[in-house]
């Protein structure tokens, strides 16, 4: 990827040879011709500062190797310095200090020249190639960003047609059962569900409050399907709903628990939703009864979940499932603690 430097490069790469220069000749100032003759050479030096800025550009965007631009631009500074020369020695003659061009001499005392001219070919490629540097780490920084950000939008759509296929397949079997008032309760709430979902302003994280009322209007869906067999706890530790949570994270976690764990139940189930704080982490735990082996953390809501938290939060998270010794599925979600004013 090729990325043009600005015009103010070259000029701040002048600005430490200019000033190099200008110490180097601070002994020769007692002579009383010193001044005109540095005057001379400094101004021919700055002049020649816009040929070797476009000479190196244009070799820049021919990708030329590093050997034979600085075999080009050797030559080129040496024929720069010959011409500064001649400039010296025509003032010389100005001033009465010489009677004619002293050809043999031309090419002595050029180091000062010269030098001054390679340097500034040098600290100018070497700030131009670490602003391009910059400049590329910053769009592919960019590009990253933009890969990411399309994929958790990938992971955090598929939440819905996902939710809407289940729901569907519930409303046709209370109708194939005849259970008209609930599937039409039912049909009432994934209206209102997806409403509140489709309304979302395209965030990946919103405040906890904001989840928790999208998961009461999910929640209404399965209680219109399972009615006295959801026995729903949910507690919330104090001063946490503005706790920054990832959009729609606890739906298909508490969709999980009831597809696979509680509706398969011949008898009531419960649901706990504990919500709490752990040093300076938030503590999620949805806790649901059924029976092993169940087929929960193999559909898509747990891997989905598990692909988002690593997308936005990194090795900062953790996520456990499992049975645990009081025979219910537990999912244990740690994660950064943080309100909506210090996400802004």
């Amino acid at each position: 990827m090729k990325v043009e430097t600005p015009l103010l490069v070259p000029v701040l790469a002048a600005l430490p040879v200019c000033a190099c220069m200008a110490i180097l000749g601070l002994p020769a100032y007692s002579n009383g011709y010193i001044i005109a003759f540095r005057t001379v050479f400094f101004v021919a030096c700055l002049a020649w500062l816009v040929p070797l800025t476009l000479m190196q550009r244009a070799m820049w965007r021919r990708d030329w190797s590093w050997l034979r631009m600085g075999l080009v631009l050797l030559a080129a500074t040496y024929a720069m310095a010959i011409v500064n020369a001649l400039l010296g020695q025509s003032l010389g003659i100005a001033l009465g200090r010489e009677t004619g061009y002293q050809w043999k001499y031309l090419a002595r005392g050029l180091d000062s020249c010269w030098l001054a001219l390679v340097a500034f070919c040098a600290v100018h490629a070497v700030a131009a190639y670490y602003l391009s540097l910059q400049q590329v780490r910053l769009h592919l920084a960019q590009a990253q960003g933009a890969a990411r950000d399309a994929e958790l939008r990938a992971l955090r759509l598929q939440v819905n047609p996902h939710f809407l296929f289940n729901s569907l397949n519930a409303i046709s079997a209370l109708v194939s059962a005849g259970s008209n008032r609930e599937a039409n309760r039912m049909l009432a709430c994934v209206a209102e569900f997806l409403r509140a979902t489709l309304s979302h302003d395209g965030r990946h994280e919103h405040a906890l409050a904001d989840e928790l009322a999208l998961l009461d209007a999910y929640l209404a869906i399965e209680k219109a399907r399972l009615g006295e067999r959801l026995r729903l706890t949910m507690k919330v530790g104090p001063d946490l709903l503005d706790s920054v949570v990832p959009y729609l994270m606890l739906q298909p976690l508490v969709e999980n628990a009831i597809r696979h764990g509680i509706a398969p139940l011949s008898t009531p189930g419960r649901l706990d939703i504990l919500v709490g704080r752990e040093g300076g982490r938030l503590l999620i735990d949805v806790q649901n009864d059924g029976q092993q082996p169940a087929h929960a953390g193999s559909g898509i809501g747990l891997a989905n979940v598990g692909q988002r938290l690593q997308h936005l939060y990194g090795e900062n998270q953790e996520l456990e499932t499992g049975w645990h010794a009081d025979g219910r599925f537990h999912v244990r979600i740690v994660m950064p603690l943080h309100g909506m004013q210090a996400a802004a």
